[in-house]
């Protein structure tokens, strides 16, 4: 299994090759423009290149870009303020679900500039976390404009299992609408392009986990 830190090398390399591709196909449509549609679309172009770059500066100064954690419960609402959408992880130390969201997250941040990942303790910020009504650990909460959103709550929505991929994970997050995505909401991503799993416990062992509602596996406060 590739350590984390090969996998986000492989995700940066993977977001830089994608960049790269739309850049060529740009390019060679302007190839086949007249000088004077060639010149309308690079002033377009470049002034849409700016704004992109802007805002990407923006996002960073922000923190996207980076999975970090919120201390306290007063700077979640500064964060959910300053960022149109937020992934926000609320764990527990010690549960290795949570470490298995993680996990996914550190990789999904990188090429998704658009929203603010973080985490909370739960232990720690218990107004939050009564005022969200978080109730089972992990839970992720999708935040638009300063409104919880939507709720990944276990595994249930993941496959229902541990070792779940880094698309998958995307794609659920996706269909809340705070992230990009390129492929099809309407159906998960599908086995045969599965990649980048955290497994808990042993090696290739598909560990099956019951439904929320009957769900032993998932902690309960």
């Amino acid at each position: 299994m590739a350590s984390l830190e090969q996998t986000i090398q492989q995700s940066v390399l993977k977001t830089a090759q994608t960049v790269e591709q739309q850049l060529d196909a740009e390019l060679e449509r302007l190839e086949k423009l007249d000088s004077d549609d060639l010149s309308t679309l690079r002033q377009h172009r470049l002034k849409d290149m700016k704004k992109q770059a802007q805002q990407q500066q923006e996002w960073r100064v922000l923190g996207h870009g980076e999975y970090t954690e919120i201390p306290e419960e007063k700077e979640f609402f500064g964060v959910t303020k300053k960022s149109k959408h937020v992934v926000c992880h609320f764990y527990k130390s010690g549960s290795p679900r949570c470490e298995i969201v993680d996990h996914h997250l550190k990789i999904l941040c990188i090429s998704h500039l658009e929203a603010r990942f973080c985490k909370i303790d739960v232990e720690r910020c218990p107004f939050l976390t009564q005022r969200l009504r978080i109730k089972v650990i992990p839970t992720i909460v999708l935040i638009e404009d300063s409104k919880a959103k939507d709720y990944i709550v276990g595994f249930t929505e993941l496959g229902n299992c541990d070792d779940f991929s880094t698309e998958m994970m995307e794609w659920r997050i996706a269909k809340s609408g705070c992230i990009n995505y390129n492929g099809s909401l309407l159906e998960p991503p599908t086995e045969g392009k599965r990649t980048n799993k955290f497994v808990l416990g042993a090696v290739g062992k598909k560990r099956m986990i019951r439904g929320r509602d009957d769900d032993s596996d998932d902690d309960d406060f």
